[in-house]
């Protein structure tokens, strides 16, 4: 076992760091590939920006984290380098999978490659990637969301909340992923005044260029759709999301989080009093889900889709502020209501 720890200290150093080593049995051999989940547990590999980012790598650790007390299993989860290759997450997948961690876990789309490689390598081992549906293999569960119905209930309280008419979507990297984000969000706001004013600014054309991992770009891109006229500023940005949060609740105006429920985290209590509320996605359940299936015995497979329906997408309501404001919590509820009886049918492209 020491040997086996002493690879992964070496693969983390080389491709991230590993920052929750497992727990239980440590006095068995589990070494190879396809071991049981009781052998080392869960192995989750985050996204960029890493955990601490208060939005989506941290859902994922909340999964995490729950998996492993309610099926007392032990578990890894691993950090993202900085400017890393694909070569470098290939190698996290893939030493996780290697190490005997069942299921893994990409959380990201960036993972597709790496999980698709070790999937063929590892035909044991249950992977799960989020945000992707490319990955097709017996092994593989794609976990995907309706990103652009919990976007939509955002886009509804922004012009229902809004004093000028006038609104703004931070995203943090201009990529398909995040148009399902804009797409949802301006036909929310437009269903409630179809006249009103919204900006709309992406930090980076790439993922890498940092548009996930930037508070600074969210800070200054929101400072400038608040002097444009902005008050209620919706973002989907990751770790870049910070950014947005505090600039907004330092000028008082409304910001809208994204992923979890941000008025809850801690790093940003200084600013909840301006968090509308937040755009849910439960990636945590997602994850949760997967170790379920596989402590099971029925490891769970193929494209596994949340909607508003399931419940694993939302519109956190944690701030009595929002609440107070009756007829804005009423339009997003209708809203709710509409979108799940099939009445509206919400757009995944802006």
């Amino acid at each position: 076992m020491a040997a086996a720890l002493a690879v992964l200290a070496l693969a983390a150093a080389g491709c991230g760091k590993t920052s929750n080593e497992a727990s239980q049995d440590d006095d068995k051999d589990t070494g190879s590939a396809g071991s049981s989940y009781k052998d080392k547990g869960i192995g989750l590999a985050y996204d960029i920006g890493g955990k601490g980012d208060q939005s989506f790598n941290d859902a994922a650790y909340a999964g995490f984290s729950k998996a492993r007390k309610d099926f007392e299993i032990g578990g890894v989860d691993m950090e993202p380098g900085d400017g890393e290759s694909g070569a470098d997450k290939n190698q996290r997948i893939e030493q996780l999978a290697k190490q005997g961690y069942n299921p893994v876990v990409g959380v990201g789309f960036v993972y597709a490659p790496a999980v698709e490689a070790a999937a063929k390598k590892y035909p044991d081992t249950t992977f799960g990637i989020i945000d992707d549906n490319t990955v097709k293999a017996d092994n593989v569960a794609d976990l995907v969301f309706h990103e652009e119905e919990g976007s939509y209930l955002a886009g509804v309280a922004a012009a229902k909340a809004s004093k000028t008419e006038h609104i703004g979507f931070v995203g943090g990297v201009d990529i398909p992923l995040i148009h399902k984000f804009e797409a949802g969000f301006v036909q929310g706001a437009k269903s409630v005044n179809p006249k009103i004013k919204i900006e709309k600014r992406y930090l980076t054309e790439k993922p890498e260029e940092g548009g996930f991992s930037s508070p600074d770009r969210g800070q200054n891109a929101t400072s400038g759709q608040i002097e444009a006229g902005a008050d209620v500023i919706y973002h989907a940005a990751g770790l870049s999301g910070q950014g947005v949060i505090q600039e907004a609740g330092s000028k008082k105006v409304w910001a809208i989080g994204v992923d979890s429920d941000q008025y809850q985290q801690k790093a940003l209590a200084k600013y909840k009093d301006y968090i509308l509320g937040s755009a849910l996605k439960d990636v945590g359940g997602a994850v949760y889900d997967l170790t379920k299936s596989v402590v099971e015995g029925d490891p769970m497979t193929g494209e596994q889709r949340y909607d508003l329906k399931s419940g694993r997408v939302g519109f956190a309501d944690s701030n009595p502020r929002y609440t107070a404001m009756k007829d804005v919590v009423a339009a997003v509820d209708k809203a709710e209501e509409d979108i799940v009886s099939g009445k509206v049918k919400v757009r995944t492209t802006p």
